[in-house]
């Protein structure tokens, strides 16, 4: 299990700012937060090595790109020993049209987010892909018809 990384108010500045530009420069999230250059970067050097902050990135409209059909997959298992569910995570992690997978304590194993270009691109991977998926034993779809929230930025703010 990964230690939680204590934060202060300024760290919690650092995080909220970046997540809305990881583009800023080190001078211009010094001047947001409050503090000069060099203690920022320190604080931003410390949450990159203690890998609260794991990376940056280009983040896709995926509406520009023809990707918008969303589909919430749920996933019963026939067998949940840990192996089998090893499997089933090495094997989904091959499907790039599966944004997110999570294993799920409640009515069924494991909740898919899959994203296509089309009904008939999101059958094909049900059909092709995720049936076949190792120890499937039933799914059930549901269709997105709008994102309210989608890309996780969510404030660290103050600690609740």
């Amino acid at each position: 299990m990964e230690k939680i990384v204590e934060l202060d108010n300024f760290d919690r500045k650092i995080l909220d700012v970046l997540a809305i530009d990881g583009r800023v420069s080190v001078t211009a999230l010094a001047q947001r937060i409050g503090l000069s250059k060099s203690p920022t970067q320190a604080r931003l050097r410390r949450l990159e090595d203690g890998g609260v902050i794991r990376g940056y990135r280009a983040l896709f409209d995926p509406i520009r790109l023809g990707r918008d059909h969303v589909a919430f997959v749920e996933v019963k298992l026939s067998d949940t020993r840990e192996t089998a569910l090893a499997e089933f995570n090495r094997a989904v992690l091959r499907i790039p049209q599966i944004e997110q997978c999570h294993l799920i304590a409640g009515a069924f194993d494991y909740l898919l987010k899959v994203r296509t270009t089309s009904m008939t691109g999101y059958r094909a991977i049900l059909a092709d892909d995720i049936s076949t998926l190792p120890h499937v034993a039933s799914t059930s779809t549901y269709m997105a018809m709008q994102a309210v929230k989608e890309e996780g930025l969510v404030p660290v703010g103050p600690s609740r």
